[in-house]
């Protein structure tokens, strides 16, 4: 799964209530339905989206489906983020040496 696939399935603000609810502890659809202001179907259309990005995972204990976040699910969009911001702090780190320069003469 691509960094790309993540981005595009947290775009969406409902999405990632879904995703979060998942996150902070497993649920099954119809727990997730009864705290967010959505119906179940979407709620399930929401977890395909997630679940084909990688992000969530599903386990079947009886007739539920219980969904998770899958650990590595953020890891090459956390990846993609740390070297944009290595990058940032480097460049400021460089900006701040730069102008701190002719400040002690």
């Amino acid at each position: 799964m691509a960094y790309e696939d993540s981005l595009a399935a947290l775009a969406d603000l409902t999405r990632r209530k879904v995703f979060e609810a998942v996150a902070s502890a497993p649920r099954a659809v119809g727990a997730l339905a009864e705290e967010l202001p959505v119906s179940r179907p979407a709620v399930s259309q929401h977890l395909k989206v997630l679940s084909d990005a990688g992000l969530v995972l599903c386990r079947v204990e009886g007739t539920r489906r219980i969904y998770a976040a899958r650990p590595e699910g953020l890891a090459e969009l956390r990846a993609w983020l740390d070297r944009y911001w290595t990058n940032v702090l480097q460049n400021f780190a460089s900006e701040i040496d730069d102008n701190g320069e002719g400040q002690n003469d």
